[in-house]
Parts: C-alpha cells; structure tokens; sequence
C-alpha cells in the first residue's frame, strides 16, 4: 500500500497485525521457517475473522520478520539476541503508533521462554509510551496449549477420542513433534520430508529441556516429541480451537474488556528470562565487586598511613 492509501485508513478501526518468528532448525523433516510459516497462517486467520466479525474495519498485515531469540542453534538458525528483539518491536511499534494507528497486534509461533517474554515487553513499551493498544498474545495461548489445557476441546473437534498412548505422547511435544509436523502436513506438506514417518520418539525430562541445545545433544535429531504421529486433521481440529482461544483474547482486548496483559506467558512474571535482567545483575554484580575492592583498598592505605604516622610520633 502507498503512504496515501494507509493515511486514508480510520485509525480507530484498522487493527495491524505484526507477524515475528525465527528462523530455526526443526529436526531432520521439517523446514527451518516452520515457525515464520504458522505465525503468518495465524495472522492471516486472525485477519480474515476480524474483517468478517466486525464490518468497516480494515486489518493491516505487515510483513514477516524472521527474529527470534531462544533458539535451537544448528546449520539454518539464525540466532538474535533478546533485546534486538524486542527493540525491534518496540521501533515497529512506535512507527505505526507515531502514525496513528492505536490497534497492534503480535502473531508468533515460536514458543522460546525469552522470546515470548521480549515480545510481550515491546508490548508493553510501546503501549505505555505511546497510549496505544498493543498486544502480544502468543505466550499465554502457547502455553495453556502445551499444558494441555485446551486438549478436551481438540478431542472434540476432532471428533475421536485419543488414545492413553497420544495422550502421553502430546504431554512430551514441545519442538518438531507431533503438533509441528501436523500443522506443517496441513499448512505445506510439500515441505515435510516423508521420512518423519519413521523418526522414532524423543522425550526429554523437563530438567534435560533446560540445558541448551537439548534436543541436538547426545544423537538428538533436534527435536522433541513424536513426529511420526503427525496427521492434518489433528492439526485442522487444534487450530480451530487456538483460534476460537485467540479471537475470545483479540476481540475482549480490542473491546477494552481484556487487558493486554492477560494474554502473556507465566515466564514473563520471572525475573530471569527478562530482557535486561543478565546484563544488569551482572552489571550489579561487578558494581558491588569494584566497591568492595576500592573499600578494602582504601582501608589497606588508612592503615598504612595511620602505622607511619604512629612509627613518626615514636621515633
């Protein structure tokens, strides 16, 4: 669209949806974009609701931006440090708000602790410093949908029970697995390599999780879960449910019913996966060193001192 054209919009009824994931790898039958191409399918659903929910309004969908922190590092990730990141959002979001439109929208599909919680800071900042509506709503749906939460819903759209062996197998999906390469068989099958058909389980505790580059450690493959499982229609019956989560989250905010917050992830309430919470404690921690340092320096030189002048007053 032309500066013209954008300029003519009611910005009080035009909703921009920004489109944010990394380029990472996922496992050995899936390609690196997987979580660029869900989150642009998510944006596109998103929009194509809201314009039939609410005539009159227009939904901007800016282009894809391939950055993502907390990711798995191997040949095709490209890794991005947390605060570019959300600095990047926040410059996104404060060109758009300096331009008058007061609806903002993040989609995501990457699921990495400090990404979603740098997504949901440039939410934040922008928010605050420029009095406009901007929301990123990823966190909270990724995780109640890991958690499990909405997988009753599922069952039901999808219309089969699960299996107590799919039960268990979904509680072990996190990266490449069963939900991955189903929503990708659905999404692109073109780009699934048939050979996920025969990738055999990779469950990890919740402890091997943390340790970075996990499922790449150890003759891991790079990812996690259960990908020869994969079918589109489990992924066809969870995204109908993501979506109804998604739009009862978007319309509530958009309404000024929902607060932004209430779509965030629980990692953004921990300290440690905060943008700036390594550099300052480290920049504290060195702070405190020098101080003690320069304390016991100058006591050491009193000390002296003090002796010389007590030897001057014997002698």
């Amino acid at each position: 669209m032309s500066t013209p054209a954008l300029d003519a919009l009611d910005r009080a009824r035009t909703v921009v949806v920004l489109t944010v994931s990394p380029l990472e790898e996922h496992g050995p039958h899936l390609p690196v974009g997987v979580d660029a191409i869900a989150a642009r399918h998510f944006a596109e659903t998103i929009g194509e609701r809201l314009a039939a929910g609410r005539p009159g309004w227009t939904v901007l969908l800016a282009p894809t931006l391939h950055l993502g922190s907390f990711t798995f590092d191997a040949v095709g990730t490209v890794r991005v440090r947390q605060r570019v990141v959300r600095d990047a959002l926040v410059d996104y979001g404060g060109s758009l708000a300096r331009s008058g439109f007061r609806h903002i929208l993040v989609a995501n599909g990457h699921g990495g602790p400090g990404h979603l919680t740098a997504l949901e800071e440039a939410a934040a900042i922008v928010s605050r410093r420029h009095r406009v509506t901007m929301a990123s709503l990823s966190g909270h749906l990724a995780w109640q949908f890991l958690r499990g939460r909405y997988l009753d819903k599922i069952v039901a759209a999808l219309g089969r029970p699960l299996s107590d062996e799919e039960r268990r197998a979904f509680a072990d999906d996190a990266h490449g697995g069963w939900w991955e390469t189903s929503l990708m068989l659905l999404l692109r099958p073109d780009l699934v390599d048939p050979s996920y058909r025969t990738l055999p389980p990779a469950r990890y505790s919740l402890v091997e999780r943390a340790v970075p580059n996990f499922p790449l450690r150890n003759g891991g493959q790079g990812y996690v879960g259960h990908p020869a499982l994969a079918d589109p229609a489990f992924a066809k019956a969870a995204i109908e449910v993501l979506m109804e989560e998604t739009m009862a989250l978007v319309d509530g905010v958009l309404d000024g019913t929902v607060a932004p917050s209430a779509g965030r992830s629980p990692f953004f309430a921990l300290p440690f996966f905060r943008t700036e919470f390594w550099p300052v404690t480290v920049a504290a921690t060195l702070g405190l060193a020098i101080g003690a340092v320069a304390y016991l320096t100058l006591g050491a030189l009193g000390r002296k001192k003090s002796d010389g002048r007590s030897a001057d007053r014997r002698g």
